[in-house]
């Protein structure tokens, strides 16, 4: 239950939150979402969710590779859309389908 409340919340929360403290913008930085998860209370076990759904994909690719070497972007997002899928979750999140 817990898991899927802080998936939510990265759908849901995080967005608004990075507007508000950086701007509208098509993408943010590593950094932007790094410090925004930790400052404003998600849970830093789905950082790399944070990352897939605001980072440009040269960046996420890089950044991934640099923080999470052992974590498959694709095999994730799987994992993360199997586990909403199941929840009948509709919302922001769809957009990480694979």
């Amino acid at each position: 239950m817990f898991k899927y409340w802080a998936i939510k919340k990265y759908g849901t929360k995080l967005l608004p939150v990075l507007q508000k403290r950086y701007g509208v913008q098509n993408f943010y930085s590593a950094h932007q979402v790094r410090s925004t998860v930790y400052q404003r209370s998600f849970n830093p076990l789905f950082l790399p969710l944070g990352y897939i759904l605001f980072l440009e994909k040269d960046v996420l690719e890089a950044v991934m590779q640099e923080e999470f070497p052992n974590l498959c972007i694709f095999s994730y997002k799987k994992e993360i859309s199997s586990f909403l899928k199941a929840k009948h979750y509709q919302g922001f999140l769809q957009v990480i389908a694979v």
